[in-house]
């Protein structure tokens, strides 16, 4: 059983930033892929980035250049620095992994930017 919690969450105004958390526990041997995602009120779950087990990366194309990922791999964490947030980014954020051909999600964290 693999476990993903978030943090960082929180209310800000807009143009500033946040750095949100993901940090795994369980069974996990080995560095695996994880992905950010997010979900507005009354929106499909959309991809934000992504990281892969190697450290490749990748930030949506409508949020790259405000949007950054990275990983410490000995803390188990990957994180999500957000900056000039943006009304528009409210929404909660998910972490997810797939190991070993099963699909883990975090619980989310709510992300809420005000004008």
């Amino acid at each position: 059983q693999v476990q993903l919690v978030e943090s960082g969450g929180g209310l800000v105004q807009a143009g500033e930033s946040l750095r949100l958390s993901c940090t795994a526990s369980g069974r996990i041997l080995g560095i695996y892929a994880t992905d950010w995602y997010r979900q507005a009120p009354g929106q499909r779950r959309e991809l934000v980035a992504l990281i892969s087990n190697e450290g490749y990366t990748k930030v949506v194309d409508s949020l790259k250049g405000r949007f950054a990922i990275s990983r410490n791999n000995a803390k188990d964490t990957v994180y999500l620095q957000m900056n000039s947030l943006k009304t528009e980014d409210t929404a909660i954020y998910y972490c997810y992994k797939n190991v070993e051909g099963i699909d883990y999600w975090g619980q989310g964290t709510q992300v809420t930017v005000s004008s």
